[in-house]
């Protein structure tokens, strides 16, 4: 019966009617049973049976109201602090107030209320493991937002894949200039075989999530031994319908199931953030590069040539310039047509590049003109080099059509700073350059010294 909001008042209204009820029918009953009709219907035993009964009843209020109100009201608290504790983490970040262990409460009963409890604090993990999932989130996109720089965009993304969803082995594939790369690798001892696995192309072909067994030399590289993979999930990173590469995460056994919940929103994040840096990259590249050569251009160069020449100046070590340029090119190009003289632009920049230091750097200066940057080179060094630099071109041999063969010389002139006092990287390359003139003046195909 429900005659108020409060369920306490309904519950004693009902249970004071009932015994007011009982003690109204009780006479009856009795005198139905052989209890004489004088006793049993007299008004002081009604009033007695009356009495009883709502006794019964307040007793019964006041049971509930002990045992069972403070457990309610305890429930209702915790509830209550809970709420305010959500508000207020809403915007301080502050989550202590809803933690499981201290917000929770004891099952004490295997009833009713036992069942309840145990909801609440269900719904308490519930609560924490989702602000958990949402931190993890929030840190991943975070990170990936960041930079523009692809490696640190890999790294960190590798270290979340490992650390929040539990992957001991992670390769980032991605397609570069329409070749599959690895990006960046953890864990994995031959992560250069997925480039070619069945597993990772298809995925990049469906724009699905696969997972079967792996090729048998790819293993995880843990501390102390090396683990064969048993589990493997490949993730195509799916930009506007296009595969823009893939993420393998590998396990030595089952992803669980939060990981696999938690790998998509990962993806999804890390796509974006990937396909930024790869243009951004891209537009790095065409900013700093030429187009016709791939070398560095002659701003990007000489910005390069100055931070080197700083660093060299430092640290005390030397730095040499080398000014190299093509030979009668003026008469390929009459000859044969630009487009073959940007062919053999392009063979003697190549040929030039493979005999060079891993720190040398190579910059196309003016048309037929290149610069070459030799950080840590002595004047010896200098013309070691730049003597390779004249034989790489003057055994390059460019076919052109109707069997054709074309071979061009180099003139070079080079300078460094253990042989001249300079003020300036470009007290070095005006050296250079006055350097290759004599040498174009003295009959070309030679290399000359600085003064």
């Amino acid at each position: 019966m429900r005659i108020s909001r409060n369920a306490f008042t309904n519950l004693a209204v009902s249970m004071i009617g009932f015994g007011l009820v009982i003690g109204i029918i009780f006479p009856f009953a009795v005198a139905a049973v052989g209890v004489p009709v004088a006793t049993a219907l007299t008004p002081w035993f009604f009033a007695f049976t009356i009495t009883a009964g709502v006794l019964v009843g307040g007793i019964n209020i006041l049971l509930a109201r002990l045992l069972v109100r403070p457990r309610l009201s305890l429930m209702a608290r915790r509830m209550s602090d809970v709420e305010e504790g959500l508000r207020v983490a809403t915007y301080t970040g502050d989550w202590t107030k809803c933690d499981p262990e201290e917000c929770a409460l004891p099952v004490d009963s295997d009833d009713e209320f036992g069942a309840a409890v145990t909801a609440f604090n269900r719904l308490l993990l519930a609560l924490s493991e989702s602000h958990r999932v949402e931190s993890r989130i929030s840190d991943f996109t975070t990170s990936m937002s960041a930079v523009l720089d692809v490696t640190a965009i890999c790294e960190a993304a590798i270290e979340s894949f490992r650390r929040d969803l539990g992957a001991a082995g992670v390769a980032i594939i991605g397609d570069c200039a329409g070749e599959l790369k690895v990006l960046a690798s953890h864990g994995l001892s031959h992560p250069d075989t997925l480039i070619e696995s069945d597993l990772v192309r298809h995925a990049i072909r469906s724009l699905a999530v696969d997972s079967m067994n792996m090729p048998e030399q790819l293993v995880i590289d843990a501390a102390v031994a090396t683990l064969r993979v048993r589990n493997v999930l490949v993730y195509p990173l799916v930009l506007e319908s296009t595969a823009i590469g893939a993420v393998v995460l590998a396990s030595s056994e089952e992803l669980h199931s939060g990981a696999r919940a938690l790998g998509p929103l990962f993806i999804r994040t890390l796509t974006v953030a990937l396909s930024n840096a790869l243009s951004h990259q891209s537009m790095q590249q065409l900013a700093t590069r030429d187009v016709l050569t791939g070398v560095l251009n002659r701003r990007a160069g000489l910005d390069w040539l100055r931070v080197e020449f700083e660093r060299t100046a430092r640290s005390g070590r030397p730095m040499a310039v080398v000014m190299a340029d093509i030979d009668h090119f003026k008469s390929v190009n009459d000859t044969h047509g630009h487009l073959v003289g940007d062919v053999v632009l392009r063979a003697v920049t190549d040929a030039v590049g493979e005999v060079l230091r891993s720190d040398d750097f190579i910059v196309r200066y003016g048309g037929e003109e290149f610069l070459v940057g030799l950080p840590g080179a002595s004047a010896a060094a200098a013309e070691a080099v730049s003597e390779r630099i004249r034989e790489a071109s003057e055994s390059c041999r460019i076919q052109h059509e109707n069997d054709v063969e074309i071979s061009v010389t180099l003139s070079v002139g080079y300078a460094s700073t253990s042989g001249m006092t300079a003020a300036t990287e470009m007290d070095l390359v005006g050296a250079a350059d006055e350097a290759l003139l004599i040498a174009k003046r003295t009959g070309r195909n030679r290399v000359v010294a600085a003064a």
